[in-house]
């Protein structure tokens, strides 16, 4: 049965993978067999946390800089994972950003660079990596999308809509792709130790708010999501196709 989560031979990409969630994807898929490819708009070429942690599993891993706030750059990320020299069996678009203030108040420059990071992106990235996917005729897509794909959340109207669009982006790609071999998934985080919630964290009245709702009486870290993304990059989820799997500690059932 542990041979339908063996990635033994795969190369996965994954985006945001210098630190929090996309670091702990990283070492999981590494665990499982996978050589990585991490990428980060601030990763470093060499000496790096990923490269440190999935070198020690006995993996290979590349590491690469993009601004995914630039669609030029997205493009030349893309252009690069094509000369790899090997084909790209997982990717994990993980990378993201937030911006914090109310609508009223939520600038256009936030507003633009939310989207284009959570969203605009992913699909130029997708869709270049996935159409790759498509000739051969396998792949395995994980986003990580947000309880707010399902939420509207407070003072984060860029973040919501972004994630948002993540949800659907996910169901319109698996609509497509599942009869092509290619699975499109996405991963639901909830309330997770990581910068993007510091914020919240260091507000001692909306910590509390939040911990008390989430069933599981604490909040995320990032190695809680490494078993669902090997699930999404691996065999065992052959037939799951356009998921939104939340990974929330019950948030979602509350």
């Amino acid at each position: 049965m542990t041979g339908m989560f063996d990635l033994t031979g795969k190369l996965a990409v994954v985006t945001g993978a210098r630190r929090g969630i996309g670091l702990g994807i990283a070492e999981a898929l590494a665990a499982a067999g996978a050589d990585i490819v991490a990428v980060s708009a601030h990763q470093e070429t060499s000496g790096s946390e990923v490269e440190a942690r999935v070198t020690a599993l006995g993996r290979r891993c590349t590491a690469l800089t993009a601004d995914f706030s630039d669609r030029a750059a997205v493009a030349e990320l893309a252009a690069g994972l094509a000369d790899l020299g090997r084909p790209i069996d997982i990717l994990v678009n993980n990378a993201g950003t937030i911006a914090r203030a109310p609508a009223a108040e939520h600038s256009d420059e936030d507003w633009d660079r939310v989207i284009s990071v959570d969203l605009s992106s992913q699909f130029t990235l997708t869709r270049e990596v996935g159409g790759r996917m498509l000739e051969r005729g396998r792949g395995k897509i994980v986003f990580t999308a947000s309880l707010l794909s399902f939420q509207g959340g407070i003072n984060v109207p860029g973040y919501a809509a972004a994630k948002s669009g993540i949800a659907g982006l996910t169901r319109a790609l698996a609509n497509e792709w599942a009869g092509r071999g290619v699975n499109v998934n996405a991963i639901v985080p909830g309330y997770v130790e990581t910068d993007n919630t510091l914020a919240l964290r260091e507000d001692p009245a909306r910590f509390r708010a939040i911990l008390e709702r989430i069933p599981a009486g604490r909040w995320a870290r990032p190695e809680d999501f490494g078993g669902v993304a090997v699930f999404l990059a691996s065999a065992a989820s052959d037939y799951v196709h356009g998921a939104l799997i939340p990974v929330d500690g019950g948030w979602l059932g509350r």
